[in-house]
């Protein structure tokens, strides 16, 4: 994943760090490099855009720190903006309610939304120490629900047995019976999901949603659909509130254009990348490490980072000699 906009920045910044000094119209190249780098990853022109607005300034105001240089500063601070934009921090899975903790996926058809719901109930499992029950609400798909009623099986997942001709509604109550019988900390209902966006998913997605007062609504985006995917979840936000993201096929995107964009339309984290086909494919994801991949100068944005606790340090010396 972002291998061509790792690339592309990469190229940028050569060019940057062989400056013994930068002027604006220098500046202004290289920004111009990173603005064709983010829409040719597929990120959005609006994202694009902000991202340059907010990184300008910095980068021409930016006062440079003794043993660094100037495209040294430069890369730490598209480094800083680009953390803020995929969200600065990870956010935990929220768990801060009464078990069983209602949590429901939604998303298109397509997404991976069903093996995404095994994959997240053995993170679950296996990292937070739950027991989770996985529940199908898809009465439409043909074999929805039996698909996920063997991912179980095949993982040692409790999954809510299929009762033919109930609708999500019922099996909904149903579900949240079962899993205080059961003793689950965790319910894990896999909605329906359409090959397009319309009135009827939305309704019914909604009605599960007052239905089971989720604690967690994930988005299942498959992020080979780059723009897409932020502007489905903007659709999905509008309807329901969702609490984050989950992208799917990020193994197979080389250009990351969903992920940079999905946090700023959105305004919901993302909370995990499907890597793989696999149940354990399934990795939390933490904007700062995506930062460090994509700029793939980690060791320079530690240096400048080392370089500004030195200095500060430095100051509170001498403020106390003072």
């Amino acid at each position: 994943m972002f291998e061509n906009l790792t690339n592309k920045f990469e190229e940028v910044f050569s060019s940057l760090k062989k400056a013994p000094s930068l002027d604006e119209n220098q500046v202004d190249v290289g920004l111009r490099g990173i603005r064709q780098a983010l829409l040719e990853a597929d990120v959005s022109l609006e994202v694009a855009k902000d991202f340059i607005e907010k990184v300008k300034p910095k980068a021409l105001g930016q006062e440079i720190i003794r043993s660094t240089s100037p495209g040294d500063m430069v890369v730490k601070i598209v480094y800083d903006e680009l953390v803020n934009l995929l969200g600065e921090k990870n956010n935990d899975v929220n768990l801060n309610a009464v078990p069983p903790v209602p949590m429901m996926l939604v998303g298109l058809q397509g997404s991976g939304k069903t093996t995404t719901t095994a994959k997240l109930a053995r993170y679950l499992e296996n990292i937070k120490k739950k027991k989770v029950m996985m529940v199908s609400l898809d009465i439409y798909r043909p074999a929805a629900q039996e698909q996920l009623k063997s991912l179980g099986e095949q993982n040692n997942i409790l999954t809510l047995p299929i009762i033919e001709g109930q609708q999500p509604s019922d099996i909904c109550q149903r579900a949240i019976s079962a899993a205080n019988l059961n003793g689950a900390d965790i319910i894990l209902f896999d909605t329906a999901g359409r090959t397009q966006i319309d009135l009827q998913m939305m309704s019914e997605i909604k009605q599960i949603e007052n239905t089971i007062k989720p604690a967690e609504t994930f988005l299942v985006a498959d992020s080979l659909t780059g723009q897409v995917a932020a502007s489905v979840a903007k659709e999905f936000n509008n309807t329901v509130n969702l609490s984050g993201i989950i992208l799917t096929r990020a193994d197979g995107d080389a250009r990351g254009g969903a992920a940079v964009s999905m946090k700023f339309v959105s305004q919901v984290p993302i909370k995990f990348l499907g890597i793989g086909e696999k149940i354990e494919n399934l990795e939390v994801f933490h904007p700062d490490r995506i930062a460090n991949r994509i700029l793939g100068m980690g060791d320079i944005v530690s240096l400048v980072e080392k370089a500004a606790q030195d200095l500060g340090e430095e100051n509170i010396k001498k403020q106390r000699k003072i």
